[in-house]
């Protein structure tokens, strides 16, 4: 089903909170309210509602949706809803938009969860153009419209499991990895995909910081298989808007059987290679993150375990922990691609 939504919705016009509680009930009051006139023209996604989130958080700074494209609207205009069943649904609660968009690692923009949100106001999303190189028959620099126009936009809901053992669970805006990459026709040779995120020091204050430990570019890199796999999406919007800055904007990868940093973001090079990429977790420290990066609670981190994790959001009197799966619940979908691998060596 499609769901046409208004793109120039405003955090303040959306939808209370107790209208969401449930799918059902939200597809009975919202039946009710377009019939009316109480509503500011906002219908949320479908997908939003199951859990009861709340989208009452203001604007972060440096979100997309002040003034986006007139194509990107257009994009928007029609997003086919996430399903009731997995695996592109998990049927648990949402974390809620304000910590999705205001907790966040992108060292760009700072090294502390808060910089992202609060340090990205000269960050511009449009225009934007993204570099294809490599084993490709089309290589060349494309704007985004470009890569945009022959793909759907849909909804899924995804954990996100972050290295540092928190995790949240988001709905995405997006569509599959391997859309893209048949635009491009990558060749016999293409056997990794290596992306990288985009450098400018004016906006991104990170970059120019004298406590930065990233050698930018930051670098992330898949297996062709893993890029090709339907779990793998790259995503333009979260909680059925546009994507803000600190999430990644304009597009950035979602990964969601891996620990959060291979979903690098904010992507302007897709490089399709013969051999295996460095990626720059990797280079950094390669005994704590590893290439492929899967989740794996037996697979400890050297300076803390992996075989729990803190469900965000957390307040001084609500603590949630819970166990890790491996794969993050996604075992199904991809354990296949990795059935002769030791997964404790190539971690």
């Amino acid at each position: 089903m499609l769901i046409k939504k208004p793109v120039d919705i405003k955090p303040s016009e959306i939808t209370p909170e107790n209208v969401f509680r449930n799918r059902r009930q939200f597809m009975k009051e919202s039946s009710r309210l377009m019939l009316g006139v109480a509503v500011a023209g906002s219908m949320p996604s479908i997908a939003n509602a199951q859990s009861g989130a709340s989208l009452k958080a203001p604007a972060p700074v440096g979100l997309v949706r002040t003034d986006p494209a007139y194509w990107l609207k257009n994009k928007f205009a029609s997003i086919k809803s996430a399903p009731d069943s997995g695996p592109f649904y998990t049927g648990e609660s949402l974390t809620p938009y304000r910590d999705v968009t205001r907790y966040n690692n992108f060292y760009e923009f700072g090294m502390d969860k808060s910089d992202p949100s609060s340090k990205s106001g000269e960050f511009k999303a449009d225009p934007w153009s993204v570099e294809i190189a490599g084993e490709v028959a089309k290589p060349g620099t494309y704007h985004l419209e470009d890569i945009l126009k022959p793909v759907d936009l849909e909804e899924r809901i995804y954990r996100l499991r972050c290295v540092e053992a928190w995790s949240m669970v988001i709905p995405w805006i997006g569509f599959p990895l391997a859309d893209l990459i048949k635009q491009f026709e990558p060749n016999s040779k293409a056997k990794f995909i290596e992306f990288e995120t985009l450098i400018d020091a004016d906006s991104m204050p990170g970059i120019r910081s004298i406590y930065s430990i990233v050698d930018w570019p930051y670098r992330e890199g898949l297996r062709m298989d893993e890029a090709m796999n339907p779990l793998t999406m790259m995503a333009v919007g979260v909680y059925g808007d546009y994507l803000p800055a600190q999430n990644g904007a304009p597009m950035r990868l979602v990964v969601p059987w891996k620990y959060g940093f291979k979903s690098i973001k904010s992507i302007v090079k897709i490089n399709f290679r013969e051999t295996m990429p460095n990626t720059t977790w990797n280079d950094l420290q390669s005994n704590e993150y590893g290439f492929y990066a899967n989740v794996n609670p037996e697979v400890h981190h050297p300076r803390w375990r992996q075989d729990t994790e803190r469900r965000l959001p957390q307040t001084l009197f609500s603590r949630t922990r819970i166990e890790t799966r491996l794969f993050n619940g996604y075992a199904d979908q991809v354990a296949s691609m990795y059935g002769d691998m030791d997964l404790s060596q190539y971690f």
